[in-house]
């Protein structure tokens, strides 16, 4: 399993009001297949993920991934780390469940036919198979974030970061999508409001106020987060 190090990392933000910090001096070392990140809103858990495919950048500190420094190293760190949105319209840019696939695997399969083949492949695996010519528009919201977990893991990432994957899915879809995300072979960084499912990491780290206030095993992490909600 892969390792992702946060060293005394803070993030801080320009605002109207001035510079705001985002996220306190962070240091933990991630080693486990899944891990969930809790918190309220606006606790700087989303901010955290983020720091792992340098989406954000640290303002101090450093972000490595397996070795790899998130900034110095960036298209590299991108090339290992997926990272899904909360809202898949956020990523779906084709007209077509299949040419959303096939734009993922454009580095990998050079030939137009064999894209669209390996893009078929990915499609049926994700139990969308018979989708391919559907306007990503005419999906379901399940559908959607189906198809937009297939276009990130197409690409065979190490890690998987998810940001509040099933927060806009009905009970039956978020279950799937919950489900599927912790039966991945990557590494798994899962953002997430469900504590259920948060529950069934191997580890936890509730965020609040921009800092980490607990860590453990994730049953543990909940049960704390639960009592001080």
């Amino acid at each position: 399993m892969g390792r992702i190090q946060l060293e005394e990392v803070t993030v801080h933000a320009d605002t109207a009001d001035g510079d705001l910090l985002v996220l306190d001096t962070t240091t933990v070392d991630l080693t486990e297949r899944r891990i969930a990140l809790v918190g309220p809103n606006g606790s700087g858990k989303s901010t955290l993920a983020r720091l792992v495919n340098g989406l954000v950048e640290p303002s101090a500190g450093r972000v490595l991934v397996d070795g790899l420094d998130v900034v110095d190293d960036g298209p590299a760190v991108r090339r290992r780390v997926g990272f899904v949105f909360t809202d898949p319209s956020a990523q779906l840019v084709m007209p077509t469940a299949l040419e959303d696939v096939a734009l993922s695997l454009r580095r990998t399969h050079r030939d137009k036919t064999a894209r669209r083949a390996a893009a078929q492949l990915v499609l049926e695996r994700f139990g969308l198979g018979d989708l391919g010519d559907r306007s990503v528009h005419a999906l379901s919201g399940g559908q959607r974030q189906l198809l937009a977990l297939a276009g990130v893991l197409a690409t065979d990432p190490d890690v998987l970061v998810a940001d509040e994957p099933t927060t806009l899915l009905d009970l039956r879809n978020a279950r799937l999508v919950g489900d599927l995300l912790l039966g991945l072979e990557q590494q798994l960084v899962l953002v997430t409001h469900d504590l259920e499912l948060a529950a069934r990491c191997e580890r936890a780290l509730m965020v609040d106020g921009g800092r980490v206030v607990a860590d453990g095993p994730a049953a543990d992490v909940v049960a704390h987060y639960r009592a001080t909600a």
